[in-house]
């Protein structure tokens, strides 16, 4: 949220060079305040465990948030009931004519396949141009991230020698970044991909900007200039034993993993180290605040 000051103070130069929002006593008394319209597409086979641990991380923001779980309609998934998707998802049909002051794009276990071979592709290219011109703000989560980042400036990804499972750390790139403000130079978040995107086309292009990045596991952390795309290749809203639940599905589904990397406190099981819980909600909550609700106008029907 911001800090209200006297408009002429000393203290509120300093702090809007630290890129820290200063609203004046005048903007403050004339500002409208409406729940926020948040719309989820869920492309997770695991849809319910994966829309309560996005649900978690909004929540702890002050702001009132409607949140609209979307799936789509081009393809349908076995590993969630049927009912809960009835009853609880809208496909992008019902939701074409709306706009949303944010939106979050989860990633997808489809990484080995080319785009184009995905079986909603098309669906999910227009959920796309749809989010360019009628959300303020989107999140891109791994796979989504990856496949958001080809359809708006056609960067490709990249299979890796093996799956980056683990916990990795991340440093920031530059000071005064509204996404990570609070969170420490080096922070910890989990990774689970087959994939990547090569730093140096992030960097390359005019139109992005380049947050965090890790020695293992690449760029890590993107935004466009104009602050409405977010692409996020880890993922901090897993819970503590996700990566956990993931090692043993492979292992009896007997596919080749390794145990998580860094996950574990001695070994390769047992007690969890949970690092990145603060740095998931810091990142949320400052997406929320500074991306969402200080860009969006009140009449959410003017986004554009």
């Amino acid at each position: 949220m911001p800090i209200i000051v006297p408009k002429d103070i000393p203290a509120s130069k300093v702090l809007q060079g630290e890129n820290i929002f200063v609203m004046n006593e005048k903007r403050a008394k004339t500002q409208d305040i409406r729940p926020l319209e948040i719309a989820i597409l869920n492309l997770m086979p695991t849809k319910i465990v994966t829309e309560t641990q996005l649900m978690r991380l909004l929540s702890n923001s002050p702001l009132q948030i409607n949140i609209t779980l979307v799936s789509t309609e081009t393809y349908v998934g076995k590993n969630t009931p049927i009912e809960h998707l009835e009853k609880f998802y809208k496909s992008f049909s019902e939701i074409k004519d709306r706009k949303f002051d944010g939106m979050i794009i989860t990633g997808a276990p489809v990484e080995d396949m080319d785009f184009k071979d995905v079986a909603y592709w098309d669906e999910l290219e227009k959920i796309f141009d749809f989010a360019k011109n009628n959300v303020t703000s989107t999140m891109f989560i791994c796979w989504g991230a990856q496949a958001a980042l080809y359809h708006y400036y056609g960067i490709q990804k990249h299979p890796l020698p093996k799956k980056l499972f683990g916990i990795y750390k991340h440093e920031k790139v530059g000071e005064y970044e509204l996404l990570l403000k609070g969170t420490d130079d080096r922070f910890f978040m989990p990774h689970s991909r087959h994939t990547t995107v090569f730093t140096e086309d992030i960097v390359k292009c005019k139109d992005l900007v380049l947050l965090a990045k890790s020695s293992a596991a690449g760029a890590t952390i993107v935004r466009s200039k104009d602050s409405r795309f977010f692409f996020i290749m880890g993922h901090a809203e897993y819970d503590r034993d996700t990566l956990e639940r993931e090692y043993k599905r492979d292992l009896e589904k007997g596919l080749p993993i390794d145990p998580p990397e860094n996950y574990y406190v001695e070994g390769n099981s047992g007690e969890i180290k949970m690092c990145w819980s603060s740095t998931a909600n810091l990142i949320y909550m400052n997406w929320l605040n500074h991306y969402v609700y200080q860009m969006t106008p009140y009449d959410i029907d003017s986004i554009k």
